[in-house]
């Protein structure tokens, strides 16, 4: 049984054994964000055994993959290698027991919540069925194991070691991933934004600390931070049109080390996201001009430090990519299985690619219990999503559909005769 393009029942069937005993090796074995030295190393491993010209250490732990079959295009699929410091409470025999330290040196647990294990088993099957299937296609295939995507700063990372000029230069570049948002066996498609900008600040308010029981000698950099906590809340009500997308959370509060002493500084860590470069602009001027005015209204001995970190621009699925796509997809998948998505309000660091002026495409992979999702919305309640302890694809349609998509994807992108490079 043949699905247009897209891998054949059997074939996926075939590499799905090897690709689940993968999926639990990597789940049992998480690493952090630009540690990824084990990871990494086993993913290289396993596309190096498929006859891949394999590079480690591009950007750091980063890995890429060439397949070279002939003149033709060349298309990237991208998966992550890195994981996030939560403790794995899903109550799986194989869940995750790492502890590692953390950039700050704290021992910190260490879990796939957020699915890149799967992501990771998905690209080394799909790499498996493309050379045993190279009489289908033509051109290079270009695989990557991308780092510290939770710190969205692997890609840029992996763009300054050179992926696009030591390496052939994509014509496309792909990536996917899984949600507790659809069921396992649907995919999302959404054209154009995908996502949303997202941009890390770190404000550090000043004060003149002194002793608890005479506030009148000090500037209170605590209610300076909680003047500007408030005041923040009115740049999403009451300064962005009603209608555009922007959100302004202030995720920590750090001040203070005694009851009785007022300190001599605050810090607000603040997540901003948007969609439009316009807003975005906005919404970052109006932080910065009201952290300073509220604290030159309290008197401080000096303005506030704003300090950007971890910052990226929205993904954009390229619209003729991504109606091409959508329609190989519904092939491959059936069509009912193909929804149609909404922008959504996360951010991840795909973009850099995309920024690098190629078409690029980024699919939503449903992962949710089909039976679980349906007693979910019927009780208007949500399943645990990304980043929850309780973070736990439905593993087998999830990774059959995530092989069957990548594999269809590919395919088309290098069919002999297809335009490009």
């Amino acid at each position: 049984m043949q699905r247009a393009a897209g891998a054949s029942v059997l074939e996926v069937d075939v590499a799905y054994a090897k690709a689940y005993a993968l999926y639990i090796a990597l789940h049992q074995h998480p690493e952090l964000s630009g540690s990824e030295l084990q990871t990494a190393a086993r993913v290289a491993a396993e596309l190096r055994a498929l006859g891949y010209t394999v590079t480690e250490h591009v950007g750091g732990t980063g890995v890429v993959a060439i397949l070279r079959n002939g003149p033709g295009k060349t298309v990237m699929l991208r998966t992550e290698l890195d994981a996030l410091p939560v403790e794995e409470k899903t109550g799986l025999p194989f869940a995750s027991k790492v502890h590692a330290k953390d950039p700050a040196g704290r021992d910190v647990p260490v879990g796939h919540m957020c699915g890149h294990d799967l992501h990771m088993s998905a690209l080394v099957a799909t790499a498996g069925i493309m050379v045993r299937s190279r009489a289908s296609w033509q051109g290079t295939l270009m695989l990557v194991g991308q780092p510290a995507e939770e710190t969205i700063s692997g890609a840029k990372a992996m763009i300054r070691d050179g992926i696009f000029t030591r390496f052939p230069r994509p014509d496309e570049v792909l990536a996917l991933h899984v949600v507790n948002e659809l069921p396992a066996g649907q995919v999302g498609v959404a054209t154009g934004i995908y996502d949303s900008n997202a941009d890390s600040l770190r404000i550090t308010i000043y004060g003149k600390g002194g002793h608890g029981s005479a506030p009148h000698t000090t500037v209170d950099p605590i209610v300076i931070a909680a003047r500007t906590v408030l005041a923040l809340q009115t740049i999403v009500a009451r300064e962005v049109k009603p209608g555009q997308f922007a959100v302004v959370t202030v995720g920590y509060v750090t001040a203070g080390t005694k009851n009785n002493i007022i300190p001599d500084q605050a810090e607000l860590g603040l997540t901003v996201r948007t969609y439009k470069p316009e807003i975005r602009k906005q919404v970052l001027e109006a932080i910065t001009r009201i952290a300073n005015a509220e604290a030159q209204a309290a008197g401080a001995p000096r303005a506030p430090l704003i300090e950007g970190y971890e910052t990226t621009d929205a993904v954009y699925n390229d619209p003729a990519l991504t109606q091409r796509l959508r329609a190989v997809l519904e092939a491959a998948l059936a069509k009912d299985k193909v929804v149609t998505q909404e922008p959504i309000t996360a951010s991840e660091d795909f973009s850099a690619f995309v920024a690098e002026g190629i078409p690029g495409f980024y699919l939503t992979l449903g992962g949710a219990d089909p039976q679980k999702y349906e007693q979910a919305k019927a009780a208007g309640t949500r399943l645990p999503s990304n980043h929850s302890p309780l973070f736990a694809p439905d593993i087998d349609p999830a990774l059959h559909t995530a092989i069957t998509a990548e594999v269809a994807m590919l395919r088309d992108l290098l069919r002999p005769g297809a335009a490009g490079g």
